[in-house]
């Protein structure tokens, strides 16, 4: 009786142990897919702020535009733009 209640205690301790380390391997995965979410998510925050902050000042694309090129740019009538329509070709 003394060995079977033994025997009984150990395979329950087994049993337990291996119910716990499944539950934890499965919050470690959890875990690592939300933190490569949270990762994947902040680069993006990243390039959409990078791309607000050069884009919401007018100051800023004046800038640009003196920087990076070198022609005048002219102001377009909005009369003057036509609209291609491609369908009935």
């Amino acid at each position: 009786m003394k060995n079977f209640f033994l025997i009984f205690t150990v395979l329950t301790l087994v049993f337990f142990t291996t119910l716990i380390k499944n539950s934890t391997k499965k919050l470690d995965i959890k875990i690592f897919e939300t933190k490569e979410n949270i990762l994947h998510l902040e680069e993006k925050y990243k390039l959409v702020l990078l791309d607000y902050s050069y884009l919401s000042s007018p100051s800023k694309l004046m800038r640009f535009r003196k920087d990076y090129f070198d022609e005048e740019f002219e102001e377009l009538n909005k009369e003057k733009i036509k609209i291609l329509d491609l369908k009935n070709e």
